[in-house]
């Protein structure tokens, strides 16, 4: 993993969670620049629309609310939008923790950032909405110079926010996963298939091909069965 990467080297933010649900549908994706809509994807384009508005900014309670807020990390080598960000004023000192307080530009006091992520569904088994959430966070940390101990995720189909602290653990899977991501893109390389109950949900199942893909077998394999069978 590079220390720090450059512009031309960043991924899109949004390709850790491709890659933590499929490392073939990733690649498909951001290698091969494949793309399916299904009934799903289209769902969460919708509800991204509501959501995503650069010029909508709002105050309520005191706290700032900003829409699709452009993110970048060269020590991750990634860069996203952050579907909403807010900016909850800081305590007045003692009380204040003094680490996670930025300042704002035109903004009197001190503030605190806390990403939150806009998703169709509903909370998933495996962490990769809560890692795509945290790389989020951890872009912010870099840019502002601070410390997000949390973020939330808010589901369309329960209408509930799901706090995520970014742990340590998770903190690790996201740099272990922008690493693993980096080094399949420079190498052009697409995963072979391992067929799931997943691929059903799949807008790229009939680019993917899992079923057909399964029967592959390598030539040298192929040859020997021709050969031991003569």
């Amino acid at each position: 993993m590079k220390l720090e990467y450059t512009p031309d080297d960043l991924l899109p933010l949004s390709g850790i969670q491709h890659f933590l649900f499929c490392r073939r549908q990733w690649a498909l994706i951001y290698v091969e620049m494949q793309w399916k809509e299904n009934v799903l994807t289209a769902e969460g384009r919708i509800l991204h629309q509501r959501v995503d508005d650069p010029f909508f900014t709002e105050t309520r309670n005191g706290v700032i609310i900003a829409r699709s807020v452009p993110v970048a990390s060269y020590r991750l080598g990634l860069s996203g939008v952050c579907d909403v960000v807010e900016f909850t004023p800081s305590p007045p000192a003692p009380l204040s923790q003094g680490e996670e307080d930025v300042k704002l530009p035109n903004r009197a006091g001190l503030y605190l950032p806390t990403p939150v992520e806009y998703k169709r569904g509903k909370p998933k088994r495996e962490p990769m909405d809560e890692a795509q959430l945290c790389a989020q966070a951890m872009c912010l940390e870099e840019m502002l110079s601070t410390h997000i101990p949390l973020g939330y995720l808010y589901y369309g189909q329960t209408h509930h926010r799901e706090k995520v602290e970014f742990t340590s653990e998770l903190r690790a899977l996201v740099m272990e996963m922008s690493a693993e991501m980096h080094q399949y893109f420079q190498r052009g390389h697409t995963l072979r298939v391992k067929p799931s109950k997943a691929c059903r949900s799949c807008s790229l199942e009939e680019v993917c091909l899992p079923v057909l893909q399964k029967k592959v077998i390598m030539a040298s394999k192929y040859i020997r069965q021709q050969v031991e069978s003569a």
